[in-house]
């Protein structure tokens, strides 16, 4: 028994040797080469951490929100922002937990990402401003409208979140697997796995883009890296969205505000009129627009449709 034991020990202390040298690895490779843009680069020294944000162009406010993914980053916007810039300063920041912002070991909450949004419009931009926001982090745009009405203007939600899956919450099992994940050894392996670039690339063409042959290799190589940055704590993000942490019902928000709300999808996004439906019936003031031959990220699928149409909602 004493010997079965004594090799379970060395297989388990081999494997996690092994894993170890596998996350060093990673980390190494990822930090040779920096796909990440930089635009006009400053850091708003929130809290909770320092939060990596753009400004660019002269006009009215304009905040762009990134989806909610330790592979998102202000990227995202990247093909927009020059356009829209003509018109409107447009502010691009990355959420804490993603890209080039901290990426401190805490539970992510949804409560936290509408706090970090409020302060960034009274600390750095100052005035009422318009807002974008993608998938989940809609949510957070909705929530702090309904607290905070009067420091925005017109809002915008790009993919926005299904309002059935934001109400789930965490559990006992998930839990246990926010556990795993932010463990120090085993975690970082599953979220290397998770975020491997072959993932990535998967994601971009199967759900990011319709048009999957078009995804550009400088997509994935900057998805790939906002996830390594800070040699993988974007782990501590990716455990809080799994256990639904981030999640929140924003149906009662959503019924409430008289904000102007435009919801924009690509058109052969699989889900995405179902969804904006159930917006609209909770709320029948809320406008819908779509994008031909995009999914998910119309943004990066078709830049010049977006911004046209972009500019179009808020003016």
């Amino acid at each position: 028994m004493n010997k079965t034991l004594r090799n379970l020990a060395l297989i388990g202390a081999g494997t996690l040797g092994a894993m170890a040298c596998a996350n060093k690895l990673v980390s190494v490779l990822a930090e040779q080469n920096d796909h990440l843009p930089e635009g006009r680069e400053h850091y708003y020294k929130w809290k909770l951490g320092n939060i990596y944000y753009t400004k660019t162009g002269q006009g009215a406010p304009l905040l762009l929100i990134h989806d909610l993914d330790a592979c998102s980053s202000s990227y995202e916007w990247s093909k927009v922002i020059s356009g829209l810039s003509r018109t409107y300063t447009v502010y691009a920041l990355d959420l804490l937990g993603c890209g080039r912002s901290d990426k401190p070991n805490l539970t992510y909450t949804n409560y936290m990402y509408v706090q970090l949004i409020l302060d960034f419009i009274k600390n750095v931009i100052k005035a009422r401003t318009s807002v974008a926001a993608t998938g989940d982090s809609f949510s957070f745009l909705i929530m702090a409208c309904q607290m905070e009405p009067a420091n925005f203007d017109k809002l915008v939600g790009v993919s926005p979140c299904d309002l059935v899956e934001m109400t789930r919450t965490p559990g006992r099992r998930k839990n246990a697997l926010k556990y795993v994940i932010d463990s120090p050894i085993i975690g970082t392996f599953l979220y290397n796995m998770d975020t491997s670039r072959a993932r990535i690339a998967g994601a971009a063409r199967h759900r990011y883009f319709y048009k999957n042959y078009m995804v550009p290799d400088s997509v994935v190589d900057a998805y790939y890296k906002a996830a390594k940055k800070e040699d993988g704590r974007g782990k501590y993000l990716m455990a809080s969205i799994r256990s639904s942490y981030t999640n929140i019902n924003i149906i009662p928000a959503i019924q409430k505000i008289n904000n102007s709300i435009c919801l924009i999808g690509g058109r052969m996004h699989p889900l995405i009129m179902d969804i904006i439906d159930e917006y609209q019936a909770y709320n029948p003031s809320i406008e819908a627009a779509y994008i031909a031959g995009t999914n998910y990220l119309p943004q990066l699928e078709a830049p010049e449709k977006f911004t046209e149409l972009l500019g179009i909602v808020l003016d």
